[in-house]
């Protein structure tokens, strides 16, 4: 049997990813099951299952991938020789998120994991990079702007990212839950009440 590559099993995980997301999003979290997920990719289910231990697991990968996929976007911005503010650190990850990803999907995410302390076990170590991204993403700006942070950068970020974490779960639920909400009243407010 030939020897599979690691750029070979990385391609097929991103694959399996790909598929999982259009799966979740025609049926969300709880109404996905992994033979759709199976369906959507025309693999085999050993193949899935060689990668990924279940639909949990999967779903992590997809949120894990997306939020990722936002602290490269901040990043190439912050390397144009303009250091985004926190606020617009939280707007940009936003923005990215809504136009790329469901993110009725997270809050279902979130809801389940609220409940069910499986799902927080099985999501809580992919996602624990989360809040380490928010925070690299405006100690550049911190650093810069040192009269921003106080005698200690670091408290002053560890003190921050939580209030940028929730903003961005605020944005997420309200623009599901209120019909008119407002991105962009939301993403000018968000610049506002942080440091800018």
């Amino acid at each position: 049997m030939p020897k599979v590559t690691a750029a070979y099993r990385e391609a097929r995980r991103d694959e399996i990813i790909d598929a999982a997301l259009r799966a979740f999003s025609v049926k969300g979290f709880q109404g996905t099951s992994m033979a759709d997920v199976i369906a959507e990719t025309g693999l085999s289910a050993g193949a899935i299952y060689g990668h990924f231990a279940g639909k949990k697991e999967l779903f992590a990968a997809v949120a894990a991938r997306t939020l990722q996929s936002r602290r490269l976007e901040v990043e190439a911005q912050q390397t144009d020789g303009r250091l985004l503010t926190p606020g617009e650190v939280v707007t940009t990850i936003l923005r990215g998120m809504r136009d790329s990803f469901d993110t009725r999907l997270l809050v279902q995410l979130w809801a389940d994991a609220a409940a069910d302390p499986a799902i927080l076990e099985s999501i809580g170590a992919p996602l624990a990079f989360v809040p380490e991204a928010f925070g690299a993403s405006v100690r550049p700006w911190f650093e810069a702007h040192p009269e921003h942070a106080g005698d200690d950068i670091d408290a002053t970020i560890a003190r921050l990212v939580p209030i940028m974490l929730a903003l961005g779960q605020g944005f997420m639920i309200q623009r599901q839950i209120f019909p008119d909400f407002d991105d962009e009243a939301y993403f000018a407010s968000v610049r506002q009440l942080l440091p800018h």
